[in-house]
């Protein structure tokens, strides 16, 4: 459009979103991606939802673009170390599980607890079994939790690494595995350059020069502007022209009371970079409930497709085409499947657009006309006309078929 003189107005929207919390993360991943970078004239947030519910999802989200407090980053000079158009994963080092080949981890922010028991690990994927003394993981265990200043007296999950500010572990945890520091610049001296630790950066400040030195620090990089997706993408170009290959953390700190507002605002500012290429993990703290927080990082990772968790469910918003209640069969379907992990359902309300929307889904469920449902295997119409009060259990079939159906785990 500039290199042609045209300066039309540009509209964003996700059509496919789905509903409840996978739909509103979808939406400002993907409308918030272009808003960060100031494109973008008019929105709208498409949920499988009543219609009324639309409107305020895409104003919240239209309102964290009008404030202030951004940090005025000087002119870029030189070619990109990488590229804008097209995704590529940053490639870090490895440091045990983080970083390399592995999917981003999701850190969970207990700092501000007064007391850390077993039962509070429920809130990030660990249910401690009394009986059995054994620790359950559900499917969004948090990789790591930040116990800051405080201190834990009991065992963990063996899977779970517990970073600790660096007075506190060095008088506590020093010698005991699966515990590890978290730095400033000035504690850099204090520790071995082997030692597995976590630094704390401000994407706006100046990259330590030494640390070549540290091969096994992971970067925890956060900012208080709200310019984030500028600032963080400014510090990876850093990093790769200073030839650092360190695993970067994003860490993002919302105070928002609205817990609607607070899910629409880090899922912009992560889900931004992420689809860059950039970070390799995702640690949110806010005053919202852990499970909430654990639930939103997951659903991030699970819309930028770097890290699946769950199943995926690619759902329209109601129109005049829709042949059924979109709504309520896309609850039925997600209650016989959702516990397929890494499965893409479409489920598209008319032949018009669906097949187009749903085109990277495994398995989609499409209205063709009145009471009648055609059932694909990825691009391909595999059944025709299902009546639709069979084509859910039909759906079911399907999957069974082609051997991606999985019984649910019982405890």
């Amino acid at each position: 459009m500039l290199k042609n003189g045209r300066s039309y107005p540009l509209h964003l929207g996700v059509t496919e979103a789905g509903d409840g919390e996978d739909g509103r993360i979808k939406s400002a991943v993907g409308i918030g991606a272009l808003l960060e970078d100031g494109l973008g004239d008019t929105i709208r947030v498409s949920l499988t939802e009543e219609p009324e519910f639309e409107i305020p999802v895409a104003r919240k989200l239209a309102e964290k673009f009008n404030g202030n407090n951004r940090f005025e980053l000087p002119q870029l000079e030189g070619e990109l170390p990488y590229n804008p158009f097209a995704y590529e994963r940053r490639h870090s080092t490895e440091i045990h599980n983080i970083g390399g080949k592995h999917v981003p981890v999701v850190v969970a922010d207990f700092s501000q607890k007064t007391q850390i028991s077993p039962a509070n690990f429920f809130g990030f994927g660990y249910n401690y079994s009394v009986q059995l003394d054994k620790w359950n993981l559900q499917d969004l265990a948090a990789d790591y939790v930040y116990i800051g200043s405080n201190t834990i007296d009991f065992e963990v999950p063996g899977t779970l690494g517990v970073i600790c500010d660096f007075e506190n572990w060095k008088t506590n945890y020093a010698t005991k595995s699966g515990f590890y520091p978290i730095l400033s610049i000035s504690d850099l001296d204090k520790i071995d350059v082997s030692q597995i630790a976590f630094l704390n950066l401000k994407a706006e400040e100046a990259i330590p020069s030494n640390l070549s030195d540290f091969k096994n620090l992971t970067i925890v990089v956060e900012t208080d502007y709200a310019n984030k997706t500028q600032l963080f993408r400014n510090f990876f170009i850093q990093l790769a022209r200073l030839n650092y290959a360190h695993p970067v953390i994003l860490r993002f700190n919302s105070q928002e009371s609205d817990s609607e507002t607070f899910q629409l605002n880090v899922s912009s500012d992560a889900g931004s970079l992420l689809i860059d290429g950039f970070g390799d993990g995702v640690w949110i703290a806010g005053n919202q409930a852990p499970t909430f927080i654990n639930s939103t990082a997951f659903g991030i990772l699970q819309a930028t497709r770097t890290r699946i968790s769950k199943t995926e469910y690619i759902s329209c918003p109601s129109c005049g085409r829709t042949l059924f209640d979109l709504q309520e069969t896309t609850a039925k379907i997600r209650e016989r499947t959702s516990h397929l992990k890494g499965i893409k359902i479409g489920i598209m309300g008319c032949i018009v657009n669906g097949p187009g929307e749903m085109a990277d889904a495994d398995y989609g469920y499409v209205g063709t006309g009145p009471g009648k449902i055609h059932l694909y295997k990825e691009k391909t119409v595999v059944r025709k006309n299902v009546a639709e009060s069979e084509a859910v259990d039909a759906l079911i079939d399907l999957i069974k078929e082609h051997g991606d159906w999985v019984e649910v785990k019982t405890t």
